[in-house]
């Protein structure tokens, strides 16, 4: 019960937070910043993926708009890399759940991949595989209007707002919860230890696999992750089956081949992989 408290008040309060810092930046003022020349651009639009807790039906039109409306590929594609990943939501439960040492870990690797992976993609000429898709968007003008709202309405729309987000993925969060409660009070823990214990090599590369069939949330997943962590799972299988559900889930891949061709959206599946994999090596090798 008192995980799940926990889990609540921080989802609700780091969703609040971003929402207010978003209602002072213009989006106008966001698209130049994406558009820097070389990896600037990739290291600001990584920064602005880690900053909004997007699931892949707000991720996936933002590409699109972000495409339209000039921003470089590379810039785009980093975003698209770092948003799930970076969720601060994912962030701000890793520090609460596993520690501040591997959350600023996870952070540091999950960004730098997603910026040089984006500069990668676009040096590469991935950019010819994008289909030629138009987003009609009927929100120009709403960053202007809500900056000149009142602190107390910011404050409660973005508490709406955050309860808003909360409320579609509640039943993964007690869910995740409550396998997790499961998982550490009647899994065997040599049963654990055998299958995806630190002495098994492939065990990284086969969570970061079934992280894509799952499509477990991260807010589902890490509660699972710290239960199966206290019967012996190492720490980077965890980080692969956290990065490998959060960033190849399958109905974001279906949302992302309308927009791009067959293979750019193997490449980005590739990408989420290998950061997944390299993640969960590295964070064996150096928190294990």
């Amino acid at each position: 019960m008192f995980i799940t408290c926990e889990l609540i008040a921080l989802f609700m309060l780091i969703s609040a937070a971003v929402e207010i810092i978003l209602m002072y930046i213009p989006q106008e003022k966001i698209r130049n910043r994406l558009s820097g020349r070389g990896i600037i651009g990739n290291v600001m639009a990584a920064g602005f993926g880690a900053l909004t807790p997007f699931c892949a039906c707000s991720t996936i039109p933002m590409t699109v708009g972000f495409l339209n409306a000039g921003v470089p590929f590379g810039s785009t594609m980093s975003f698209l890399i770092a948003s799930p990943l970076l969720n601060p939501i994912i962030i701000g439960m890793l520090g609460a759940m596993v520690g501040v040492k591997a959350m600023t870990a996870y952070f540091i690797i999950a960004f730098v991949a997603s910026v040089l992976f984006g500069f990668v993609l676009e040096k590469a000429g991935m950019q010819k595989y994008v289909k030629n898709v138009r987003l009609k968007n009927g929100h120009a003008g709403n960053s202007e209007n809500r900056r000149a709202w009142p602190l107390k309405r910011k404050l409660r729309e973005a508490f709406i707002s955050a309860w808003g987000s909360l409320r579609p993925i509640m039943g993964y969060l007690l869910i995740g919860v409550a396998l997790g409660a499961g998982i550490y009070g009647y899994m065997p823990q040599d049963f654990v230890l055998r299958i995806a214990g630190p002495d098994n090599l492939f065990a990284i590369p086969v969570a970061a696999v079934l992280g894509i069939p799952l499509y477990i949330r991260a807010e589902t997943a890490i509660p699972i992750g710290v239960a199966l962590m206290g019967k012996g799972m190492s720490i980077g299988t965890v980080i692969a089956l956290i990065i490998g559900g959060a960033g190849m889930a399958i109905p974001e891949m279906t949302m992302l081949a309308s927009i791009f061709r067959r293979k750019l959206v193997a490449t980005i599946v590739a990408v989420i992989f290998l950061t997944a994999v390299i993640a969960g090596y590295l964070f064996n090798a150096l928190l294990g």
